[in-house]
């Protein structure tokens, strides 16, 4: 396991067992928070050989910290954020916020990335079938944007979705909770907002299935990845099941 203090969901996420006894190869995909802050010691760490960068955060986001991994070649799919305009807009209005207010808005939001984000997804998928080398993708906690962009490789590649969701839950472990209070969000507020949850994911996938009458379906229509294109995805992301 990589260790990296200044990008603590940076992770591998090969190993999976996948369709037809394979298994996802590691070294080749990586999902990741923000990569502004790595130091020295951790640039020794990664190892990784000019690997392409899909970054997933917004414009400004992405001006306010700018990925510093050397040698990388950084491709901008911009994501923009939504959750803290919908948080604000909602205590603008003078509403008081419960947990079960944030669940729906963040499930509100990952039904978002399928109904106006797909292009953008389709473009990381078009990234991984032309590239050789390491492919990292990331956003800036690497939990909501890169987290439904890891379920998704991982489901194309034939990935259970018990497996899938337990990658996604492991944000939870990798990130630690900061111990600042927010100003107007109560603790609890806060805390779901940090973490995720299943709820979430299966909200994306929902409205995979209501859009598109499936993941297939999604793939295909939604992502461009006919039979070829497929293919070529196990063919760069799968290794034998054995060893």
């Amino acid at each position: 396991m990589i260790e990296l203090p200044h990008a603590p969901n940076f992770r591998d996420i090969g190993g999976y067992a996948a369709s037809g006894g394979l298994r996802v190869r590691r070294g080749r995909l990586f999902r990741s928070d923000h990569l502004a802050a790595l130091t020295d010691d951790e640039f020794a760490a990664l190892t990784l050989d000019a690997p392409r960068v899909c970054d997933l955060r917004g414009v400004a986001e992405r001006a306010a910290a700018p990925c510093a991994l050397r040698n990388a070649t950084v491709h901008s799919l911009p994501i923009e954020p939504t959750i803290v305009q919908k948080l604000n807009e909602l205590i603008a209005a003078g509403g008081r916020l419960s947990p079960a207010d944030v669940v729906a808005l963040m499930q509100e939001t990952y039904r978002g990335f399928v109904h106006g984000s797909t292009h953008r997804f389709a473009q990381l998928f078009g990234h991984l079938l032309d590239a050789e080398e390491p492919v990292v993708f990331h956003c800036t906690a690497g939990k909501d944007r890169t987290g439904f962009a890891a379920a998704l490789v991982l489901r194309s590649l034939g990935v259970s979705a018990g497996d899938v969701m337990r990658d996604y839950l492991l944000t939870n472990e990798r990130l630690q909770p900061r111990a600042e209070a927010h100003r107007v969000l109560a603790p609890e507020v806060v805390s779901i907002l940090r973490r995720v949850q299943p709820e979430f994911l299966d909200a994306a996938f929902d409205a995979v299935d209501r859009g598109y009458g499936g993941l297939e379906g999604y793939f295909r229509e939604g992502l461009a990845l006919g039979d070829a294109q497929r293919k070529r995805l196990r063919e760069l992301y799968l290794e034998s099941g054995r060893g």
